[in-house]
């Protein structure tokens, strides 16, 4: 067998061949870009060529870093104020809606549920003295409705000492002490 007289190319014809090509087609479409002056034949970039490529360094890194720290640690002082402010709106609408269901349980049975009977009484039926007389079956309100936004239950009085002639709701707030930061259904005087 004879060996093949067809040359293999070597790689710097390769490059030189793929280059002129390059080359020719710019010269057809401008859109095309024209390859650096300073790229040898051989595809290898001179020396100074590769400290002047596109990079960050360390220092650039860790000051980017820095500041976005310091911008997330501003936004989660606001973001956890706001967590707040939203829990204490919270409470004070789940209070109006105890209010209301305390009110259909009045008018269905002619009284509010007793202070041992609690706000379980527009849930599950009392038991206990003074019995409903016309008590709804499916309840008043749902169990999850009488836990305040901080997991414990709102506390009730019948009759209350700050609304004599109805009742009183309040929270203890997200402390969970009385006193302070406590949600309640009455005017504070604040």
């Amino acid at each position: 067998m004879q060996p093949s007289s067809i040359p293999i190319p070597t790689m710097t014809s390769l490059a030189t061949s793929m280059r002129l090509t390059h080359s020719s087609l710019c010269e057809v479409n401008p859109d095309i870009p024209k390859p650096r002056e300073d790229s040898k034949a051989t595809g290898h970039t001179s020396n100074s060529n590769r400290q002047n490529q596109a990079g960050f360094t360390l220092i650039e890194i860790m000051a980017v870093v820095v500041i976005m720290g310091m911008l997330m640690a501003t936004l989660a002082v606001g973001i956890a104020g706001q967590l707040d402010n939203a829990q204490r709106k919270n409470a004070k609408a789940q209070i109006i809606r105890i209010e209301q269901a305390l009110e259909f349980y009045k008018l269905d049975n002619r009284r509010f549920p007793t202070t041992d009977q609690g706000l379980d009484a527009l849930i599950n039926e009392p038991s206990a003295p003074p019995t409903p007389r016309d008590y709804n079956p499916a309840g008043y309100i749902k169990k999850e409705a009488i836990e305040d936004p901080w997991g414990a239950a709102f506390e009730y009085r019948v009759p209350g000492e700050q609304n004599l002639y109805t009742f009183d709701i309040w929270s203890l707030g997200p402390d969970g002490v009385e006193g302070g930061d406590d949600i309640q259904n009455w005017d504070s005087g604040e």
